[in-house]
């Protein structure tokens, strides 16, 4: 292996893991604003590894679909459910 190689594996290394913690820490979590912020994180790092394995049209639908669309339904879901359950 080269240099420039093992450099993109530890890279690669480094993202799985800290992409698990994010993973654990967004289910593990009680506030679910909290939650939904480490999912756009979760989505991000999931697009730089997909950048890096040399997917760009997964990177692109997880870009709209999971960080766009999902987070934007999640946060007006939780603002709805909030002003619902004070009344």
């Amino acid at each position: 292996m080269t240099g420039g190689k093992v450099v993109i594996y530890v890279i690669l290394n480094m993202l799985m893991i800290f992409l698990l913690f994010t993973a654990f820490f967004a289910v593990f979590t009680k506030n679910l604003l909290n939650s939904i912020i480490t999912l756009a994180i979760f989505s991000a790092i999931l697009i730089v590894i997909f950048v890096i394995l040399q997917a760009p049209d997964a990177a692109l639908a997880e870009a709209v679909i999971g960080a766009g669309l999902t987070l934007t339904f999640f946060v007006i879901t939780i603002n709805k459910t909030k002003d619902w359950q004070n009344e």
